[in-house]
């Protein structure tokens, strides 16, 4: 199970979910970078600012089932 060999290795869920706020973040920052940057305009700017953004939704899917496997683990330590 991927969700137990990941929290094994150390991530928690805690973790998953600032990288999704942070990836947010850098998507935000891209799409302005580009939109300065870039010759092509607007069209890669909303390219790169959508690839970014894309990776939020997965970690914080990730963060979810990193904290259902930690509240079950809890609960199997405890009871």
């Amino acid at each position: 199970m991927i969700v137990k060999m990941l929290h094994d290795k150390g991530l928690k869920s805690e973790h998953a979910y600032v990288a999704g706020f942070a990836s947010i973040g850098l998507s935000i920052a891209s799409w302005c970078g580009s939109m300065k940057v870039e010759p092509l305009g607007v069209s890669r700017a909303d390219r790169w600012g959508i690839f970014v953004g894309e990776w939020a939704p997965t970690f914080f899917g990730l963060g979810l089932a990193l904290a259902n496997y930690e509240r079950d683990e809890l609960h199997t330590v405890a009871g």
